[in-house]
Order: C-alpha cells, then sequence, then structure tokens
C-alpha cells in the first residue's frame, strides 16, 4: 500500500528561530466593534492549536470600515486580555497606500510598521511582510529598511507577500537577515505555487510558506451553512470540491478539512491561512490532521483541478 504523506503540526518560518503552528488564521473578515465577539474569535483559534494570526494595515476598507481597522479591534482585544498577545506568533503586513497603491520605501515601510504597533498596543510584531510589491522601489533600499525594522526590535522576522520567485531572490541578494516567509495564494483551484516554482524556491531556501485563500476564495470549502448563501460553482471548482468532500468523508471531516489537509501535505509545508470568522469553523480547521494522503489519492486531487491527466 502507498504510503501516508507526511504532516507537520508545527512550522519554523525560515531561519529565524520562531516556530509556529501549522494552520493560521486571517483576519481580513475581522471587523466590527464587539470586542467580545472579536475575542472570541481569536480564543477560538487558539483552541485549535491556531498560534501565528495574519492581519495586515489595510484590512478594513474592504469591510467598509477605515484603514488599520483590523488592526485597531486586535488591539481593543489586547488591551482587555493582554495575555492572549504572549500565546500567539503576530503576523502583519504593510506596503499598500490608499490610491498610490504600493510603496515599498523607507521612511513609508518604517512608518508602516510604527503605525500597526501603535494599533495594536503591543512593542513588537513577531513576522512583517511587505504586502504586495512595490515595483518602484529598488531591492537594496527594501532590503536595508527591513534590516533597520529587524535591528531596532521593532520586528523580529520579515517576510514578503504576493511576489514571484525572482523578486523573492532579488530582495534576498541584498538582505543581511534571514528572509522568514513568502505569503501567495495558493489552493487546489490556484495552482500557481507548484508550477511558477514558488514552493521549490521554499524548500531550497527554508522560506516558510502562506497559503492565501486555501479555499479558493470559498469556492471548495464546506459552504455557508445559511439557507441561500451557498456559492454556485463552475464544474471544475465542482470537481475538485467533490474530490475532497469524497476524501474527507473516509476520515469523518468535511470538504474544508480536506482541503488544508491537501496543502499541509507539500513537503514545503504549506502554511494554509484560515479564513473563517466563524467560531466553530475556526475551531473545525483543526480537524485537517485527522486527514492522511497517498500520493494517488493527492495527485487525483490534482488531476481534477488540471481537468487532464498529469504527462
Amino acid at each position: 500500500m502507498d504510503e501516508m504523506l507526511g504532516m507537520r503540526q508545527s512550522v519554523a518560518l525560515g531561519s529565524t528561530g520562531i516556530t509556529a503552528s501549522a494552520l493560521a488564521w486571517g483576519m481580513w473578515r475581522f471587523a466590527g466593534d464587539d470586542v467580545g465577539r472579536a475575542t472570541e474569535l481569536v480564543q477560538a483559534a487558539l483552541e485549535a492549536g491556531i498560534t501565528l494570526f495574519d492581519t495586515a494595515d489595510i484590512y478594513g476598507p474592504d469591510n467598509g470600515e477605515p484603514f488599520g481597522a483590523s488592526e485597531a479591534l486586535l488591539g481593543r482585544v489586547f488591551a482587555r486580555r493582554p495575555g492572549l498577545r504572549e500565546r500567539m506568533v503576530l503576523a502583519s503586513k504593510g506596503g499598500i497606500r490608499m490610491g498610490v497603491p504600493y510603496d515599498s520605501s523607507p521612511a513609508y515601510i518604517a512608518a508602516a510598521v510604527d503605525a500597526s504597533l501603535e494599533r495594536l498596543g503591543v512593542a513588537s510584531l513577531d513576522l512583517w511582510q511587505i504586502h504586495r510589491p512595490d515595483l518602484l522601489a529598488h531591492p537594496r533600499e527594501t532590503a536595508q529598511a527591513l534590516e533597520a525594522l529587524v535591528a531596532s526590535g521593532k520586528v523580529r522576522a520579515v517576510g514578503l507577500s504576493n511576489v514571484t520567485p525572482a523578486q523573492v531572490r532579488a530582495l534576498r541578494a541584498h538582505l543581511g537577515v534571514p528572509l522568514a516567509s513568502v505569503q501567495n495564494e495558493y489552493s487546489p483551484l490556484c495552482l500557481d505555487p507548484l508550477a511558477d516554482g514558488t514552493l521549490d524556491l521554499c524548500l531550497e531556501a527554508g522560506h516558510a510558506f502562506l497559503a492565501w485563500s486555501p479555499l479558493g476564495q470559498g469556492r471548495i470549502g464546506s459552504g455557508d451553512p445559511r439557507p441561500g448563501r451557498a456559492r454556485p460553482l463552475d464544474p471544475r471548482a465542482q470537481a475538485v470540491r467533490d474530490a475532497l468532500a469524497r476524501h474527507g468523508a473516509q476520515f469523518g471531516v468535511d470538504a474544508t478539512a480536506a482541503a488544508y489537509s491537501w496543502i499541509l501535505a507539500h513537503p514545503a509545508a504549506p502554511i494554509p491561512i484560515v479564513g473563517t470568522q466563524n467560531p466553530e469553523r475556526i475551531r473545525a480547521s483543526a480537524d485537517a490532521f485527522k486527514v492522511g494522503w497517498t500520493r494517488q489519492q493527492w495527485y487525483a486531487v490534482l488531476i481534477a483541478s488540471r481537468g487532464e491527466p498529469l504527462p
């Protein structure tokens, strides 16, 4: 019988000495004024074994809230329950400016981190990532700005998001501190990191890889339980979701957990960023570790996504 693929429950963030959970919780939709409810969500993630919390300064406007609103809400949670901060690996991102749209100049990077720290009410971040690459920023200057953050103690580790392998290498050529992470979209529907060399680069250099939108923008998860909220699927997404649901059923879990586990099974140990803002679904994300994959089973999902046999 084909052996089951290995799956970790914790992941090193590069060579920084920081270890985080193999699942992360993302705060793109972390919104509102109910601090009690927000605290419940944070606690649900911790109860699921999640220690890596991923936010960004731009999280807010997409929810009809001001720039920095998600960080500010988490800051209010910390003010009420300061002990929660010590239980997590806290990550944020910056470099997107309203109307610009991207700015990785040294002055802006420094100002963005200071603003994030103030909103969060913390002295330092465990991980800070450039959210999207600024094509007008020389990687030498960006690298110097990131080094200064680490030297100041405001940031323990740095990373990049939404980048190509070439952009990672260009920055790393000038960076005097370890690059902890790369964060790109990756799911059984978005296979770009498999094809463009990003996951290979992470294996080569030891970078952690964070996978945003691991459910294909919600298309291949178990769906919204509220009546009338299920999204229609195109044939490809339906085929992938069906394959995940069938496989998950063998282990008593749903398509969502199967999708997370499919991502986890890659040898680069990608970290799926759980995006739900439902506490029960956050807790259920730990079901991903109940699922096993043989090579044949894992490749069957890949083939369903490709819509054609592998060569």
